[in-house]
C-alpha cells in the first residue's frame, strides 16, 4: 500500500512539473521557480530534495522580484495539497526562506497561505490526526514569527529607536517573543507512528528555532533587570509578570527538551542546562512593587546567559561511502560536497567531519552562535 502511495505521489509531482512548462506565462510566473517549489515540496515521505530547494533559496537571494512567482507558485501548491507530507515540505521550505536575509522576504506579515485548519485526505484520521497537529501548530509558529521579526526589523532601520525604547515598549515586545515561545513548545510530534524522517527533521528546526528564541528572550531580560532600580510600581508589576512568565517558560523547556531526547530528535542529544532567571531578582521587583526601598547593586546579567551562546548543536549523522558525515549548525548558509554529488545543507554555518576509513580522520571546526541577541538561523531541512 504504501509504495503505491508513492507511485502515485511521484505521478502527481510528475504531471504537476508538465503543466508548469505548458501554462501560458506571465509576470507572476517563473516555470523553473514553480518546478523547484514542486521538486522541494514532493510525495516522497522518504526523499528531501535539498537540492531543489537551495535552488529557490539562490532565486530569493539573488533576484527580489522571484518572491512574487515563489509565493504564487508555494501558495497555491499549499491550498491546494491534502497531504501531510507535501505540506510539511513546505512549511519547512518556508522556514528556510525567512532565513535567507533577503530584505524582501523580511518585509512579509504573514504567511501567503492557511494551514490552520490542515487535515490529511489520503489516510484515516486515526492514522493522520498527529501529522495533522504538527503541521498546524508548525505554521501559526511561522504566521506568529513573520508578524514579529517584521516588527523587530522594522525597529532596527533606525539606529536611535533602541536608545530611545521605553522600558514599558521594552517588555510589550518581550511579551511577544515570549508568546513566540509559547507557540514553538507546542509544536511536538503527539503520536508513535510519528518516528519518520520529515518529522524529526521538522523538530531540528524547531530545536534550533527555539534557542534563538530563548537566546533573544534572556538577552532583553538582562537588559530590563539592569533598569529595575529605577523603575515606577507599573514598570516592576509587568517586569514581574515577563519573569514569572520566563520562570514557568524555563520548566517548559525542560521538560520540552526531554520530551524531544525521548524521542530521538536529533538535535535535542546535545542540550546545555537551560538558563534560569534568579529568584532574588523577582522577590525584589515584588518588593519595588509594595515600595519596600532595594538599595542598588553592581550586577552583570549577561554573564548568566553565557552558556546559551557558547553551545554547539550536532544537527544530524549521516553515513556515506567512505565515512560519516556530521553537520554542526553554526550561523552561515553554506553548499557542501558528498562525494561526486553536490549536497545542500538548509543549515546555517556548517562544520563537516569526515572520517576516512583507510587514512584516518579529520576534523574541521568552527565556534557556533546560538541563542544569541540576533538570533542564528534555524536548519530549514537538515542534512
Amino acid at each position: 500500500m504504501k509504495l503505491w502511495k508513492r507511485a502515485v505521489g511521484a505521478v502527481k509531482d510528475k504531471n504537476s512539473i508538465v503543466v508548469v512548462y505548458i501554462s501560458r506565462r506571465n509576470s507572476f510566473r517563473n516555470p523553473e521557480l514553480e518546478a523547484a517549489v514542486i521538486k522541494a515540496t514532493s510525495h516522497d515521505e522518504l526523499h528531501i530534495d535539498k537540492r531543489s530547494a537551495q535552488v529557490v533559496f539562490s532565486w530569493i537571494r539573488a533576484s527580489p522580484v522571484s518572491l512574487g512567482p515563489l509565493i504564487w507558485a508555494l501558495s497555491r501548491r499549499m491550498e491546494k495539497t491534502r497531504s501531510w507530507v507535501v505540506a510539511i515540505k513546505g512549511l519547512m521550505l518556508m522556514h528556510g526562506i525567512f532565513h535567507c536575509k533577503a530584505p524582501v522576504v523580511q518585509m512579509m506579515q504573514r504567511l501567503p497561505f492557511d494551514l490552520s485548519t490542515f487535515s490529511d485526505g489520503h489516510s484515516k484520521p486515526s492514522k493522520t490526526w498527529g501529522f495533522n497537529s504538527i503541521i498546524r501548530e508548525y505554521f501559526a509558529f511561522l504566521d506568529q514569527r513573520a508578524a514579529i521579526f517584521l516588527e523587530q526589523d522594522n525597529q532596527n532601520n533606525n539606529n536611535k529607536v533602541e536608545e530611545r525604547l521605553l522600558l514599558v515598549q521594552q517588555l510589550l515586545k518581550l511579551e511577544k517573543w515570549q508568546s513566540l515561545l509559547d507557540l514553538l513548545l507546542q509544536i511536538r510530534p503527539r503520536a508513535e507512528n510519528m518516528k519518520v524522517r520529515l518529522i524529526m527533521e521538522a523538530m531540528d528546526c524547531v530545536i534550533i528555532e527555539i534557542y534563538d528564541v530563548y537566546g533573544i528572550i534572556c538577552n532583553e531580560i538582562a537588559k530590563i533587570l539592569l533598569k529595575i532600580y529605577s523603575v515606577s510600581k507599573h514598570e516592576a508589576a509587568m517586569a514581574l509578570r515577563v519573569l514569572q512568565k520566563a520562570m514557568k517558560q524555563s520548566e517548559e523547556l525542560s521538560l520540552f527538551f526531554e520530551f524531544c531526547k525521548e524521542y530521538g530528535v536529533l538535535n535535542a542529544t546535545e542540550l546545555p542546562t537551560v538558563t534560569r532567571i534568579p529568584e532574588e531578582d523577582v522577590e525584589e521587583l515584588e518588593r519595588i512593587m509594595n515600595g519596600v526601598s532595594v538599595p542598588e547593586k553592581t550586577i552583570n546579567y549577561k554573564e548568566g546567559f553565557e552558556e546559551m551562546n557558547q553551545m554547539e548543536m550536532t544537527a544530524v549523522v549521516e553515513e556515506y561511502t567512505r565515512g560519516t558525515l556530521r553537520t554542526i549548525i553554526t550561523d552561515k548558509w553554506v553548499v557542501f560536497e558528498e562525494n561526486d554529488e553536490q549536497q545542500y545543507g538548509f543549515s546555517n554555518e556548517t562544520k563537516i567531519v569526515a572520517e576516512d576509513d583507510a587514512d584516518g580522520s579529520t576534523e574541521k571546526k568552527s565556534q557556533p552562535q546560538v541563542g544569541s541577541e540576533t538570533g542564528s538561523q534555524p536548519t530549514a531541512i537538515n542534512n
